[in-house]
């Protein structure tokens, strides 16, 4: 805990700074939601076929998620889904012509989460 997942679409990777915004990311989720450094956890997953509406093309979406533990007030769910959200205006920069849709949930882990480290 917390478990990350950022869905990207392919064309944003080249302006972005993954490795960047996770390392920000970590520090947010520290801060706000009193995680711990080494629980925090951030996979990145890059989708080729991205459609908004009916145009075609010219779109570039970025959704994260976050897993945590139950117990977070509602309050401390939406300054961290804000957080992530300003930290992808500073770490995500799309091509001339792309628009950006950002977006971002926290999420009470299911009871039944388990994790072992090796």
């Amino acid at each position: 805990m917390p478990q990350i997942t950022v869905d990207y679409s392919a064309p944003l990777a080249d302006g972005f700074d993954r490795r960047g915004f996770a390392l920000a990311l970590h520090d947010a989720v520290v801060e706000i939601a009193a995680a711990k450094y080494e629980a925090c956890k951030t996979q990145f997953r890059a989708t080729e076929d991205t459609t908004v509406g009916r145009d075609e093309g010219g779109h570039g979406i970025v959704h994260v998620t976050l897993g945590l533990l139950a117990g977070r007030t509602d309050e401390t769910k939406v300054q961290l889904t804000e957080a992530v959200l300003e930290l992808l205006r500073q770490y995500v920069k799309p091509a001339d012509g792309l628009a950006l849709h950002a977006s971002a949930e926290v999420r009470d882990l299911d009871a039944s989460y388990r994790k072992f480290d090796s």
